[in-house]
């Protein structure tokens, strides 16, 4: 059996009559799709989606530091003459 990842879940055939009330119970949170009793598809909000680009972005930035960490450095002047 596929393991979910929501706490909620939905029929895709009740996600089709009632997208507006999954919405308005789901909040912020995830919602699994279910099709044939198995996950199709996660349903997030705009703002948790947001939220989910900007931590992959800061992890993604993070690995970039890691993998610069032992370049030499250069100095910079950022004051006008």
């Amino acid at each position: 059996m596929d393991r979910i990842l929501a706490d909620m879940a939905v029929s895709v055939t009740e996600l089709k009559r009632n997208f507006a009330g999954v919405l308005r119970e789901a909040g912020d949170a995830p919602v699994a799709v279910i099709n044939h009793n198995r996950p199709e598809a996660y349903l997030l909000s705009a703002r948790h989606y947001e939220q989910l680009m900007d931590y992959v972005e800061d992890l993604e930035d993070a690995e970039l530091i890691r993998q610069r960490q032992n370049e030499p450095s250069i100095s910079v002047n950022l004051e006008l003459d």
